[in-house]
């Protein structure tokens, strides 16, 4: 019997946002999803950048997801169940539609998908504040969001805007992520801000809402 597709058995559904993309969302999500299954929580993964998918490479699989008539059944990996255009997609062609079909593909995703029981859905979302984003944050039932930034001021200047579209509609804030807050030497176990500092944290403090981490540039995570 196939698990019922949909979000009803999932008790909270995370946007991972930055409102620009280059800063790691997508690592962050990743390591966020396998994290949480290491400590034996059910979790899925939903890749919701359908123009660039980074999903299948960072979690090592192009297996493609099976069906069952109009369902999705998803990948899963290391105790995440994901799903992501770049398994429907394995040749990697640029995918050229406009956004009406895009949004039915997110909303395919979303409620086509045998997800079944899960403590934790992470949405990993594409760039920018528009149609994808907003559809999620009005059918997702979010629970909250979290907001990847580096420390560059041009980099939280954009991340604010995504900030600024989940509080408009009435998604919770979790909290700030400061992605390549320095480089880590393997040499010498220092840590130099290369991109400057506290962009992260003086975004958290403007919106009073937690630094959850600073996560610094380390060759480790790269591979």
């Amino acid at each position: 019997m196939t698990t019922p597709a949909g979000i009803d058995q999932i008790t909270h559904i995370l946007a991972v946002g930055s409102g620009k993309g280059g800063v790691g969302k997508s690592t962050v999500s990743a390591n966020l999803a396998r994290a949480l299954a290491a400590e034996g929580k059910k979790v899925g993964l939903l890749d919701a950048d359908l123009y660039g998918p980074s999903q299948p490479k960072m979690m090592g699989s192009n297996q493609a997801p099976k069906g069952d008539g109009s369902i999705i059944i998803p990948i899963e990996k290391d105790g995440v169940k994901f799903v992501s255009m770049g398994l429907m997609n394995p040749g990697g062609k640029a995918l050229i539609i406009r956004s009406p079909l895009a949004i039915k593909a997110i909303q395919q995703f979303l409620l086509g998908v045998a997800w079944g029981e899960l403590d934790y859905l992470l949405i990993d979302l594409p760039p920018g504040t528009g149609d994808i984003q907003l559809t999620l944050a009005q059918q997702a039932k979010l629970s909250g969001a979290v907001i990847v930034t580096t420390p560059q001021k041009v980099a939280s200047e954009i991340a604010k805007k995504g900030l600024e579209m989940f509080e408009t509609v009435n998604v919770p804030v979790v909290g700030i992520v400061e992605n390549m807050s320095g480089y880590s030497c393997p040499s010498c176990d220092e840590i130099t801000p290369i991109f400057g500092q506290e962009g992260g944290k003086d975004l958290a403090s403007e919106f009073n809402v937690p630094l959850l981490g600073q996560i610094p540039v380390d060759p480790m995570v790269m591979q």
